[in-house]
């Protein structure tokens, strides 16, 4: 039988991984919650034996040393692909869905097939005939998870930052499209733009322009 507990780091408390000799993709995805903007979603194989310190949910994570894990974990990567959903397949087919294909998309482009996806959450749709694992919490469990994660969030961020720059009412820049008061305020007061999510309950019962 597998010792799961050789491969757990102690003090970071995330695993190497899940099994011995199987392939494996961390899957994550970032932006679900968001008023504006596309999910973004990472699949992440890393060697059995890799481990680094400070990697953890990117949630968990500064901003500086999320910057400093990306090209680390693009560079140690054994493979890694990031997808992006935008808003408007997120209103044809809803968030949960979206998010499940950004990381279907995200698996189909990497360069090696896994042999096994270890997704973060608890709802998920077999990809193909890989097998899964849905992990609650699992990016704060397996590095690949983490991996992933951290990759989804930091391309996310640099889109959202991007976008700013083109409406920076919004305060995307800061708020990344989450829904904080400056973000709702500045809905209420300029409409919306079509990076928005109209399916989203953006400002309850309020009539609402759209800008270009």
């Amino acid at each position: 039988m597998y010792n799961f507990f050789a491969n757990f780091d102690f003090m970071n408390q995330l695993f190497s991984s899940y099994t011995q000799d199987k392939i494996e993709a961390g899957c994550d995805e970032a932006g679900r919650g968001c008023l504006a903007g596309p999910v973004v979603a990472s699949a992440v194989i890393l060697p059995k034996d890799f481990y680094h310190k400070d990697l953890n949910d990117s949630k968990k994570l500064t901003d500086k040393k999320r910057d400093l894990l990306r090209p680390l974990i693009e560079k140690e990567a054994i493979a890694f692909n990031v997808s992006i959903v935008d808003q408007v397949k997120i209103d044809e087919i809803n968030i949960l869905n979206a998010s499940i294909l950004a990381m279907h998309q995200a698996v189909s482009g990497l360069n090696i097939t896994p042999e096994l996806l270890l997704i973060d959450g608890n709802r998920f749709h077999q990809y193909k005939k890989i097998p899964h694992y849905c992990i609650v919490k699992g990016d704060s469990l397996y590095f690949s998870i983490a991996a992933a994660s951290v990759l989804a969030k930091t391309y996310r961020d640099e889109l959202m930052c991007e976008l700013h720059e083109d409406f920076p009412n919004y305060g995307w820049n800061i708020n990344k499209g989450y829904p904080t008061r400056l973000h709702r305020s500045a809905i209420e007061k300029y409409g919306i733009t079509h990076h928005h999510r109209n399916s989203f309950n953006l400002l309850g019962n309020k009539q609402l322009q759209l800008f270009d």
